[in-house]
């Protein structure tokens, strides 16, 4: 498949960094430099317009080192791009540490998957078939 992008960064496009990937790293566009401080949230520009076919997104997903290394994630994730949307991809990070981290132009912020989804009718009903889950929500089958 064949996604159409208009780069108006002066970054690479995103790529996929091995043959397995599922995303492709997106990169911050700031004409300076974003000071995230503890708690904070910001919306990164990447200067990417995409135009995916019919029954495809786009997710935006955070980046494990990121995250793991610095406490930079992406606050809405994932975040999705639909296929009829024409604006720039941005990112919304949040720093969820105790350090400020500085986002620098060219940075890899974010990673991308294009993904298949369907298009769901809703039919509306008094009730539901039964399941041995149930209504157990959140927790439900312990930690161990």
């Amino acid at each position: 498949m064949q996604v159409k992008i208009v780069n108006k960064s002066d970054n690479p496009l995103p790529a996929y960094e091995t043959i397995y990937s599922a995303g492709m790293d997106l990169r911050a566009f700031c004409k300076q430099p974003v000071l995230l401080k503890p708690l904070e949230r910001a919306l990164i520009p990447t200067g990417l317009y995409i135009e995916l076919p019919p029954g495809y997104e786009a997710q935006v997903r955070p980046r494990s080192g990121l995250a793991a290394k610095h406490g930079i994630t992406v606050l809405n994730s994932p975040g999705t791009v639909d296929a009829d949307y024409r604006g720039e991809v941005k990112v919304i990070l949040v720093n969820l540490s105790n350090d400020e981290f500085t986002i620098q132009s060219g940075d890899r912020i974010a990673q991308m998957i294009i993904s298949k989804h369907e298009r769901a009718g809703l039919l509306q009903s008094d009730s539901l078939n039964e399941t041995s889950r149930g209504a157990g929500g959140f927790g439900h089958t312990g930690v161990k």
